[in-house]
């Protein structure tokens, strides 16, 4: 047990540095400010580092101390627990946290909200301690998806037929498995297009090239993919450009960034799901402090979803989700 609460305290220093934490300014009036740390699941992410900026901007408004802590990677859950464990014996006010796996992170959670508020961003978790969770339907976010990628298969075929593929960055995790839900109960009310392939990645773009690359080859009838989220729409991204086939694969990412806008804008990706992580992180941090203070905060709100095409693209609230500030 010794050397297991060692290993943890090991694997949180190596991970709050790499999320670039560092020690809090001193001074009286700065430490009558309550902290409220939030955990998100990769700090690498651009999508991540959106989030942490609306929860940077929370604690400049707000009067609040708000460590940014997380892993460098989705996959790393044992590090996700490690560093909820370790915030919570720091007794903040309360702790904001994205959950990176429905289950594993399920029983740490509900430990932990009964120290303190736990307030739940993006993804969920299997315990009902949360005081309040912050995100996107995803499963409508699943369906806005799938009637885009119908939309853009019958603007590049002249009919919604075809193969379509979904591919999902890694298994278990909240967002992404209501996200592939939404799309398929949506998908069945096109009957002429035909789920042929359900893949899970690892976490790496990387794969998520190498996955849509074999299936463009496997499947010569295919005309569509959605991949669920920003990582894997970035590999599939890629692999359709490599190989020449925005003419003839409609492409439908989640989330986005520079590079999933370029492919946006050069017709490679013909539309984005884009959620709203800047109020994610603004709105977690906001609501925490409320439930610090004993204040009553909705038990579930939804951020929204918007589907981003090329035609609309530099609309001035499409312009405002594609380009946040993250400074």
């Amino acid at each position: 047990m010794l050397l297991k609460k060692v290993t943890r305290r090991l694997a949180l220093g190596t991970l709050a540095l790499a999320a670039g934490f560092m020690a809090a300014p001193s001074g009286p009036a700065f430490a009558q400010q309550p902290t409220i740390p939030i955990i998100v699941k990769d700090t690498t992410s651009f999508y991540w580092q959106i989030v942490l900026a609306g929860a940077r901007q929370a604690g400049k408004d707000l009067g609040v101390q708000v460590p940014e802590l997380g892993a460098q990677a989705e996959t790393d859950i044992n590090g996700q627990i490690s560093i909820l464990e370790n915030a919570v014996a720091g007794s903040p006010a309360a702790v904001v946290i994205a959950p990176t796996e429905r289950t594993a992170l399920g029983p740490p959670i509900t430990e932990a909200a009964q120290s303190v508020p736990v307030i739940g961003i993006d993804s969920s978790a299997e315990s009902t301690a949360f005081t309040s969770f912050l995100t996107t339907d995803n499963v409508q976010g699943g369906r806005i998806a799938a009637d885009g990628l119908a939309a853009a298969i019958k603007a590049k075929t002249g009919k919604e037929e075809g193969d379509v593929a979904l591919i999902t960055n890694s298994p278990n995790a909240g967002s992404l498995e209501e996200r592939k839900k939404g799309f398929i109960e949506q998908l069945a009310k096109y009957p002429g297009l035909k789920l042929v392939a359900d893949r899970y990645a690892d976490g790496q773009a990387a794969t998520g090239l190498n996955i849509t690359t074999d299936l463009l080859t496997a499947n010569p009838n295919l005309v569509g993919i959605f991949a669920s989220n920003l990582i894997m729409a970035q590999g599939a991204g890629q692999a359709v450009a490599e190989n020449g086939v925005k003419d003839k694969v409609a492409l439908i990412g989640f989330d986005s960034d520079d590079r999933l806008v370029g492919f946006l804008r050069d017709g490679v990706i013909s539309a984005l799901v884009v959620q709203d992580p800047y109020r994610m992180g603004y709105d977690g941090i906001k609501t925490a402090l409320a439930a610090s203070k004993k204040e009553t905060v909705e038990k579930n709100v939804d951020t929204g979803a918007n589907l981003i095409t090329t035609a609309n693209m530099d609309e001035p609230r499409s312009q405002e989700l594609l380009n946040p500030k993250v400074n």
